[in-house]
C-alpha cells in the first residue's frame, strides 16, 4: 500500500482522540510504546483491552471495547490479527459518526474492512505505524530508527 506524505500528515495533524485496540500492558510491546509514544505527542489515547479494564495505563483507564469509550474518537489504531478487523471496524463506524481514520498497523491489512470504512468515508491506512509515520514525517526519526538527541556532523 502506498500513502502519500501528505495524506499521512494530514490523518496525523487532524487526529487528537486515538482508541489503540489491543494495547498491552507490557513494555516492551509495540502497542503499549506505540500508545505511549502518541500520548506523549499530545494525543488523547484511549486504551482499549478487555483483559486490563479497569487497570490505568498512561493515566488513563483502560476500557474493555469501543462501545465502552465515552464520547467521539478520532481514528481507532488497530493492534489485532487480520481476522479480528472487520467486527472492529463495524463496531468503530457504529458507535463513532464523526471517526476520520482506521489505521491499521504494521502486518494488518484487510482489503474488505478498508472497503467499508472508505465507503463511508473514513480514511484507512494499513501496514503502518502512526509513531514511524510521525517520527518520519515530522523530523524525528535519525538513522537506524533512532531519535538519539545526539546533533552531529559526523557521517
Amino acid at each position: 500500500m502506498q500513502y502519500s506524505d501528505d495524506f499521512l500528515k494530514t490523518i496525523l495533524r487532524r487526529a487528537r482522540r486515538i482508541a489503540v485496540v489491543g494495547v498491552s500492558m507490557n513494555p516492551v510491546r509495540p502497542s503499549y510504546y506505540v500508545a505511549r509514544y502518541l500520548s506523549l505527542k499530545g494525543y488523547q489515547v484511549v486504551p482499549v483491552n478487555p483483559g486490563h479494564a479497569g487497570e490505568q495505563l498512561f493515566g488513563t483507564t483502560v476500557v474493555g471495547s469501543l462501545a465502552d469509550i465515552e464520547g467521539p474518537v478520532d481514528m481507532v489504531d488497530v493492534f489485532r490479527r487480520p481476522e479480528h478487523v472487520p467486527p472492529i471496524v463495524d463496531e468503530a463506524l457504529a458507535l463513532f459518526p464523526q471517526l476520520q481514520t482506521i489505521w491499521l498497523q504494521i502486518g494488518v491489512v484487510h482489503e474488505g474492512a478498508a472497503a467499508t470504512a472508505q465507503a463511508r468515508g473514513v480514511d484507512v491506512v494499513m501496514d503502518r505505524c502512526p509513531k514511524i509515520e510521525y517520527q518520519r514525517l515530522f523530523g524525528e526519526l535519525r538513522m537506524g530508527g533512532f531519535a538519539t538527541g545526539i546533533i552531529s556532523a559526523k557521517l
